[in-house]
């Protein structure tokens, strides 16, 4: 009897739909997709979910801002969104809107009914600072001369009538699972992050708004309040799996594997979201990856400094490959990074075209010049594969992608140093090209999960029996030469 595959489920945040993508998002995409490929190649039954959260007052600000419906202007930008997975080569499995009310809706008023029906949902008068930057509440420790810590805006006093979610009924229970690693953070700074918020005790949480102030989904039972933002889009994870009707897709893959998400919103994956999972009897995820934030040329990105990179823009300047490859190189996984052109233009002409495009071209050069026998590759080329792919396996299950690459580098420096070592040019051995084009193989293997475009140029270089008859290999990444 066959066993069933091992499943993996990963997942996105879904990104509000109040301005266009910039690529702090871009990299939160790419490490999931990674993630997936990685995950398929190793012949789990994946499912990776990205998409967009459109409700809440932040869209409807930007709506009325540029003087359009707000339903028509969550359209146009979470179409944005859907393009840019493509643009980016995502391999995502599906992509879910708050705004469907055929799929996302009914999950999330049958969380909401689970709750209510946990004694968790009860209604009082509140008057707190909000952040619309956040969409949350804020507390006296989150704010610095009356602004939000992140968006160093004012914020807005609230008083009205909504109902609030008993989340410091689940504070101890959420802390031990944490401390018990059943719910695991990554890096470990975030992991004691959220401990130290636990300590310090949560406050339950306001979880509605006026239905005249707010854009989101009724409450059930009271359609004068609107459900807050974050119980409507944490339910996505769930939602489009299938949640409301109990489907096979959410028996096969929920919980989710990893959640990758930035820092700014971890306090609602560790905190909100397993108390919620919890009150309504469900499973939790088994993990959660934060990374950190893209700064542009040492500033934080801003419309209002000008800095904002589109990633549209950057993958039809540079090509897809090279922007997923910088993002994964030279941005830290799980710490703050910086763009700047400058590195960008280095590490493209230094380790792709100077790096992996040099190899290939060095050896199908050569090897198309040359009659000769395959031979079985040596003891050492064997053995230095191995060493790499132990490395990248560590680095990878760690999601230390900069890691894994490196590792990728590594088998590339070594092959570029046995060839100037056999003078390949002059010896033309049947033996070092053998082992040269066992490497490339290696090598786009592993780059397959990181560079999928040029890891299929790379296999269509090398895939046949005969080297000598694959011919003059496409330039993978011409030099950037400046005028």
């Amino acid at each position: 009897m066959f066993s069933k595959k091992k499943k993996f489920y990963v997942t996105t945040s879904i990104p509000y739909t109040n301005a266009a993508p910039h690529i702090g998002f871009a990299l939160e995409a790419i490490q999931a997709d990674v993630l997936a490929r990685y995950h398929r190649g190793l012949g789990e039954d994946v499912f990776f979910l990205t998409g967009t959260d459109e409700h809440g007052i932040k869209t409807l600000r930007a709506a009325r801002d540029a003087g359009k419906d707000v339903k028509d202007f969550a359209d146009e930008v979470s179409g944005r969104f859907k393009s840019l997975a493509q643009v980016l080569n995502i391999s995502n499995d599906d992509f879910i809107r708050t705004t469907d009310e055929v799929r996302h809706k009914p999950s999330v008023e049958k969380l909401w009914q689970a709750l209510d029906k946990s004694g968790d949902i009860y209604k009082k008068k509140y008057k707190g600072y909000y952040c619309p930057g956040c969409e949350s509440f804020k507390t006296d420790k989150e704010v610095v001369d009356g602004k939000c810590v992140i968006h160093l805006k004012p914020l807005e006093l609230v008083e009205e009538e909504n109902y609030f979610f008993k989340l410091l009924k689940y504070n101890n229970q959420v802390k031990k699972l944490i401390e018990d690693n059943k719910l695991v953070i990554i890096p470990e700074s975030k992991r004691s992050e959220t401990l130290g918020l636990l300590n310090q005790g949560m406050e339950d949480v306001s979880f509605s708004r006026t239905k005249d102030k707010y854009w989101g989904i009724e409450v059930p039972g009271d359609p004068e309040q609107v459900m807050y933002v974050w119980c409507d889009a944490l339910s996505n994870y769930i939602s489009a799996l299938g949640f409301a009707e109990n489907s096979k897709n959410f028996k096969k893959y929920w919980p989710a594997n990893v959640h990758c998400i930035g820092k700014d919103i971890m306090k609602f994956h560790t905190i909100f979201w397993p108390a919620m999972l919890l009150s309504a009897g469900l499973e939790l995820p088994k993990s959660i990856f934060v990374h950190g934030f893209i700064n542009v040329d040492g500033q934080k990105m801003s419309k209002s400094l000008g800095n904002v990179i589109d990633p549209f823009e950057l993958v039809k300047k540079y090509g897809v490959d090279a922007v997923r490859y910088y993002l994964l190189r030279e941005i830290l996984p799980m710490e703050d990074g910086d763009f700047t052109y400058a590195k960008f233009e280095q590490r493209f002409n230094s380790d792709l075209a100077g790096g992996i495009g040099n190899l290939v071209a060095r050896t199908l050069g050569i090897a198309s010049k040359v009659d000769f026998k395959e031979a079985k590759p040596t003891k050492k080329i064997i053995e230095k594969a191995k060493e790499v792919n132990k490395n990248y396996k560590v680095a990878l299950e760690n999601y230390k992608f900069n890691d894994a690459l490196a590792s990728v580098w590594d088998l590339i420096s070594f092959c570029d140093k046995y060839i100037n070592e056999e003078k390949l040019w002059e010896s033309k051995s049947s033996q070092v090209i053998s082992d040269l084009f066992y490497a490339i193989k290696e090598i786009g293997s592993l780059l397959a999960p990181f560079l999928p475009e040029t890891a299929e140029k790379i296999g269509r270089a090398v895939d046949t029996n005969l080297p000598a008859q694959a011919g003059k290999a496409e330039n993978l990444f011409p030099k950037i030469v400046k005028e």
